[in-house]
């Protein structure tokens, strides 16, 4: 059974990101969307946190987009259809609100 993991606030203003990483499964994915794509950036603690993982990684294009984030090549930037997709192909989809 996997779950696809959608986080939308910023990893700097709680531990959230942490607690993700820390019961996410092999089959699932991680999403970054909103606030969250600051993770993405280079040098911090969390672009480390996850550089270090082998989690499949997505980052709403539209997001990083508008916060100026660069997207490195390991992670994937998907557009809304591509997220209902995502959604769909796992079997839960838990929201870290």
């Amino acid at each position: 059974m996997s779950t696809l993991h959608v986080l939308s606030h910023s990893p700097f203003g709680d531990d959230r990101l942490t607690s993700c990483l820390r019961l996410i499964g092999s089959a699932d994915a991680l999403l970054l969307s909103g606030d969250a794509v600051y993770a993405l950036q280079a040098g911090t603690a969390p672009f480390s946190a996850l550089q270090s993982r082998q989690i499949k990684l997505f980052v709403l294009a539209e997001d990083a987009q508008a916060r100026a984030s660069a997207v490195p090549d390991w992670v994937e930037a998907i557009d809304y259809p591509a997220f209902v997709e995502l959604s769909i192909h796992h079997d839960k989809v838990n929201s870290w609100l």
